[in-house]
């Protein structure tokens, strides 16, 4: 996970300007971000942070899935990414 956090934070969300869609794969990025930094840090996940993880799943990714395919290359690529990183904090062992 450390790899790919390094990857994604040294390439730029792409250019959307004001639109809500790309606003909201930012506002994602940073939500996630913040428990990915922990996690890297501690090599655990945060018992608060796992509950936040499993809220996320039950409401589930609809609008940063639309935003994702209706925005395209490279939103895409950089939306993935994010899932990927969800998915592995997801297999962290959590701290109580």
């Amino acid at each position: 996970m450390r790899k790919l956090w390094g990857e994604h934070t040294h390439s730029a969300l792409p250019d959307g300007g004001n639109d809500p869609r790309i606003q909201e794969v930012a506002l994602y990025s940073s939500w996630l971000g913040s428990i990915v930094e922990s996690a890297v840090r501690g090599g655990e996940l945060d018992a608060n942070h796992a509950l936040m993880l499993k809220m996320r799943e039950t409401e589930g990714n609809q609008a940063l899935f639309r935003a994702a395919g209706e925005l395209g290359e490279p939103v895409r690529s950089y939306v993935a990414r994010l899932l990927a990183m969800e998915e592995i904090l997801r297999s962290l062992p959590v701290r109580k």
